[in-house]
This record gives structure tokens, C-alpha cells and sequence, in this order.
């Protein structure tokens, strides 16, 4: 049994708060969903999220602080800052898996349960095709869309 005195010790030196304090906010998980799926410009994350300029910046910024995503000239307009992952933030694919099976399965959202049972069914997979993608550096994101089967199905009917 853990004496109170050792709880309490266990819970300040808690990694958690730790961690909550570099991404434990609403807006950088979504950023950190987007850089996983393939957004790397501030006009990108700005525009697909919707996140007002002051708060994506000072986000994005957090997040290099943290050196979760690192700042780099764009290859292919080097006027330009691209966003990307680092080793430590592509550490955080598990986590934001777990979080995306959680939600699906538990909120309401428009996630088929067929795409929730596969990710669930193929966890290992689906992390180490992230991992792949963020090592060669392709910006394909992992769920390419939510089509299910029978919305192909359909499709290849009409």
C-alpha cells in the first residue's frame, strides 16, 4: 500500500501535467492532427481549422518551444515556413490514435464505425505507416477520407 505522503509525492512529480502543459489544449491537438495529416504553412492550419492568426500563432509557437514541431524553410518557396513534426512529436502518434478511437467511439462525430474498427483492429499498422510517411518526409495524410465501403461501392455504381 502507498503511504499518503508517497501519493501526494507521486502525483506532484506526475509526467502528466508535465505533458498537458506543451499540448494539453484544445487547439494544439488539432494543429498536432493537422501536421499529421499533412498541413505544414500557418495559411494551411489557419484555413482549415479556423483557429483565429494570434491564437494559431502563439500555439505554433508553444509547440516549437516544446520541439514538437520544428520551423523550416518550405523546399519549394524557401520565402516560406513549413511546419513539421519532430522525433518528439511523432512520438505523440499513439496517443493521438488512442484519442481519435476514444472520441469516435464515444462522442458523436461522423467517423464510420467501420474506419473506428479498423484503426482499432490495426493500431500497429497505422502507427508504423505514420512513422514511415513522417521519415520520408510524405505529407499524404493517413485517413485519406472517411469513405466506407459501401459509399465505393456506390460510387462506382453511378
Amino acid at each position: 500500500m502507498i503511504r499518503p505522503d508517497h501519493r501526494k509525492a507521486i502525483l506532484v512529480e506526475c509526467a502528466l501535467p508535465r505533458a498537458l502543459e506543451a499540448v494539453g489544449e484544445r487547439w494544439s491537438f488539432l494543429i498536432l492532427r493537422g501536421a499529421f495529416n499533412g498541413l505544414a504553412h500557418f495559411e494551411e492550419f489557419q484555413s482549415t481549422l479556423g483557429i483565429a492568426r494570434n491564437i494559431l500563432s502563439n500555439r505554433l509557437a508553444r509547440l516549437v518551444e516544446h520541439d514538437i514541431l520544428e520551423r523550416e524553410p518550405d523546399p519549394a518557396d524557401r520565402r516560406k515556413i513549413a511546419y513539421r513534426l519532430t522525433e518528439k512529436g511523432i512520438d505523440l502518434a499513439p496517443v493521438m490514435l488512442e484519442l481519435l478511437i476514444w472520441g469516435a467511439r464515444h462522442q458523436k462525430t461522423g467517423v464510420p464505425c467501420e474506419v473506428v474498427e479498423h484503426l482499432s483492429r490495426n493500431r500497429a499498422q497505422v502507427l508504423a505507416e505514420t512513422r514511415r510517411r513522417w521519415e520520408q518526409r510524405d505529407a499524404t495524410p493517413i485517413l485519406l477520407s472517411f469513405e466506407t465501403k459501401h459509399d465505393k461501392h456506390r460510387s462506382a455504381r453511378q
